[in-house]
């Protein structure tokens, strides 16, 4: 399976905030859309970077009570990416190795959307559902058959 495959899966709309937004904003979309981190994209659709729970948390440690009046673009890291013809394989060893919670995904030169760990959890238990009953079915049917 290919990460354009398990796009498909998910709600289409990609949520994403500007640069120079307030760390404020950024954090009402991340509850608004129960996700745990934004690409941030320039007015052109260019990937800027991606702010997360964790660089918000960072900043609230670091500024303290100034915290809200810092702009993402202050707080952001560089965008995690992937390729949407990547395989689910390669991406979870690359989000194992790299410690990442999300890829942000590109198709060519277009951003189209962000696959999570909770997405890849998601899809493997799916799978694993589906081959724990091929399995039930060959033995119910070998059993049958003596």
């Amino acid at each position: 399976m290919r990460v354009r495959d398990l796009l498909a899966r998910k709600p289409s709309k990609l949520v994403s905030v500007e640069p120079e937004a307030h760390i404020g904003t950024a954090i009402a979309l991340l509850m608004a859309h129960n996700v745990g981190g934004l690409p941030v994209m320039g007015a052109d659709g260019s990937i800027l970077g991606y702010v997360a729970e964790r660089d918000i948390v960072r900043a609230v440690r670091l500024h303290g009570g100034t915290f809200h009046a810092l702009r993402v673009d202050q707080i952001m890291q560089s965008a995690p990416l992937c390729d949407a013809d990547d395989t689910i394989e390669h991406i979870m060893l690359r989000m194992t190795m790299d410690r990442l919670r999300h890829l942000v995904v590109r198709d060519g030169d277009k951003i189209v959307g962000v696959v999570s760990v909770g997405d890849i959890v998601r899809y493997r238990l799916e799978e694993l559902e589906t081959e724990t009953g091929v399995l039930r079915d060959y033995v119910a049917a070998h059993r049958a058959a003596s």
